[in-house]
């Protein structure tokens, strides 16, 4: 800012904002550094270090321990996570056409009783769900832990969905009718190729909460199916003789990695696609 012959002056109201966000910023950061510095110390290191200083050399024997020890449940993860991913944004989105553009009787309660999922804990569908993949026999399988994921992501993906849709112009979905355009060529060549933001939203909403899942993997799964959140877990608690906090933290780095990525490159679409329902939905 200036001031009336020009000159800048300090703005402290701007200052004292920034500021405060640097540090937070840094305090939010420093459990990330500390991991990272971690991985790469040697046991040695770590044992007469302090947690922020730089390692004395830098070793890369814990990420190769840690990637032997969870490498095949990272694949696990990608394996139960994209399939998940694109499924239950698939049939979200159709879920979200049908109930904003070709409404039926009971559609709104049928819309209100699908939301009800969203506030349903994670607990309450244990049992049932663990019935449901014995009867199917999926229990303790990666499959099983697809169905589940998607079965339980379908009331997020349809509200985004649906609430996206409904801010579309309902002439542009008569003209297509009128023109001849059915349920599938309205909804593949009209409103896909519009719904890139939302899309993104529910890319990213369902891979960071099936990839950071712990629970289900945990119950639904055993052995060899399980995710990478379960064989963290267990690297972390079941390690015998002395601890190996570079091999843990390279381990949880890993883990992490995946999702920080996604918010990396992706997360700008993600406010932008959540806001684009916000006017009329």
């Amino acid at each position: 800012m200036t001031d009336s012959l020009g000159k800048p002056t300090l703005n402290f109201s701007r200052i004292a904002i920034y500021a405060t966000l640097l540090l937070a910023a840094a305090v939010y950061l420093i459990p990330l550094v500390v991991m990272l510095l971690t991985s790469f110390k040697t046991p040695e290191d770590i044992r007469t270090g302090n947690l922020l200083s730089w390692p004395q050399v830098v070793d890369g024997i814990g990420w190769i321990k840690a990637w032997d020890t969870v490498g095949g449940y990272f694949w696990n993860s990608v394996k139960i996570t994209v399939p998940a991913v694109l499924i239950s944004t698939f049939i979200g989105a159709m879920n979200g056409y049908v109930l904003s553009m070709w409404r039926f009787r009971g559609s709104q309660l049928f819309f209100g009783l699908l939301l009800f999922g969203c506030f349903l804990p994670f607990q309450t569908v244990l049992l049932p769900a663990s019935f449901t993949l014995g009867k199917f026999g999926l229990a303790n399988t990666t499959t099983g832990l697809v169905l589940v994921h998607v079965v339980y992501g379908l009331a997020f993906t349809t509200l985004f969905f649906r609430n996206y849709y409904v801010s579309v112009p309902d002439a542009l979905v008569k003209a297509a009718r009128l023109d001849g355009a059915g349920f599938f060529t309205i909804f593949g060549k009209i409103l896909l190729p519009m719904s890139v933001p939302i899309i993104m939203v529910c890319l990213i909403w369902q891979f960071t909460q099936i990839w950071n899942d712990f629970l289900f993997g945990v119950v639904f799964a055993s052995g060899d199916a399980q995710p990478i959140t379960v064989a963290l877990n267990n690297l972390v608690n079941t390690s015998t003789g002395a601890k190996e906090y570079n091999v843990d933290m390279a381990a949880a780095m890993i883990a992490g990695l995946p999702t920080l990525l996604v918010y990396i490159f992706a997360g700008k679409y993600f406010l932008r696609g959540l806001t684009s329902g916000a006017v009329k939905g």
